[in-house]
């Protein structure tokens, strides 16, 4: 019986694992080395995974101490908490994100809104 030669769909799918892992750092060994590079993928998907909420979660904190920051500066009578319960009992749609820009782009729009929210209540 004759040799036969194997190997095209297993090369199909290693070269398919090797695109994805192309860009990855490392000696060459790492990037051919087929348990290697699937070793590598596995990581890497798990950590942008869980790193998609830890950025989330990173930026919610960034803006929570950009708006709170921009508060003490202006040395108004509350403090973040206050102002996000206020504007929650005063039903002003505002998330934190867009109250973090207003606070570094323009810090007298902040200053008009804890006013007016302030004096409602």
């Amino acid at each position: 019986m004759t040799r036969t030669k194997r190997g095209y769909i297993a090369h199909r799918r290693r070269n398919k694992i090797r695109l994805l892992t192309s860009k990855f750092l490392g000696g060459n060994s790492r990037r051919r080395r087929t348990r290697s590079i699937i070793q590598q993928k596995l990581r890497a998907l798990a950590s942008s995974h869980r790193d998609r909420d830890r950025q989330k979660r990173n930026f919610r904190r960034l803006w929570v101490t950009r708006i709170n920051a921009s508060i003490r500066e202006n040395l108004l009578s509350f403090n973040y908490n206050k102002l996000i319960n206020h504007l929650y009992k005063r039903k002003v749609l505002i998330n934190r994100k867009i109250l973090a820009q207003i606070a570094i782009l323009n810090k007298h729009c902040l200053y008009t809104i804890s006013n007016n929210i302030q004096s409602t209540t």
